[in-house]
């Protein structure tokens, strides 16, 4: 059971902090961006520490190879003089700058190498860091679309299907209205024609419109014949 309990807690823990994560993900993503960009610079800092050092180095075996050439011009110059004395002394200046620049040519190439593989890795975080960048802009700007969708589906919609109903509603109850409206003036109308229809019989023009006792004698002697 106890078991359970942690495993239900650190499930929870990892859903809540996941769900952090995904509503952050845009900020997270920038941050961390900029955290690569600082690596990036990092690099090229360091590639460029090391290219100062191999340029150093061959400064350095430059001097040497001028060195040994003067020296050995001025050793065989003394041969010539029969001076061996001098000329071992040369010679053994030059041993020591050749031992000198065999250990110069053994760093500038590993700075060298070292430079190769600075440089290819740069390039790749650089490019990675390209790709980033033009990914988070796509990004953001796909949530900046869904958001004003989303605007426009709860807000909008909303707003959009609440008018059309009191639209409609207020043209039912115009409608009703105007029938209204409609039946009142004919019923009006027919009430006023009757009114002059009643008149008129009542002045004796044209037959009377309603039916007196002598008609209706008039008319039972009539069906006795």
């Amino acid at each position: 059971m106890f078991k359970t309990l942690v495993a239900l807690s650190r499930s929870r823990n990892h859903d809540l902090t996941q769900a952090v994560r995904d509503a952050n993900a845009l900020p997270i993503l920038r941050q961390q961006i900029r955290d690569s960009a600082a690596g990036v610079q990092a690099a090229r800092r360091s590639l460029a520490m090391v290219m100062a050092h191999s340029a150093r180095e061959r400064g350095i075996l430059t001097r040497i190879d001028a060195q040994i050439s003067d020296l050995e011009t001025r050793c065989l110059g003394a041969l010539a003089m029969d001076r061996d004395d001098l000329a071992g002394e040369g010679a053994a200046a030059i041993a020591r700058l050749e031992a000198e620049r065999t250990t110069v040519q053994a760093a500038l190439g590993a700075f060298n190498a070292e430079i190769a593989t600075l440089q290819h890795q740069l390039q790749e975080a650089e490019r990675r860091l390209r790709d980033l960048d033009r990914g988070s802009h796509i990004a953001e700007a796909v949530s900046k679309s869904q958001k004003l969708r989303g605007v426009l589906n709860h807000g909008a919609n909303a707003s959009l299907s609440d008018a059309e109903e009191t639209l409609a509603r207020l043209q039912q109850r115009q409608q009703i209205e105007e029938t209204a409206a409609n039946s009142l003036s004919v019923i009006t109308a027919c009430q006023s024609a009757e009114s002059i229809s009643n008149r008129l019989a009542a002045a004796g023009c044209g037959p009377a419109l309603e039916t007196d006792a002598s008609a209706v004698l008039a008319r039972l002697r009539a069906r006795q014949e």
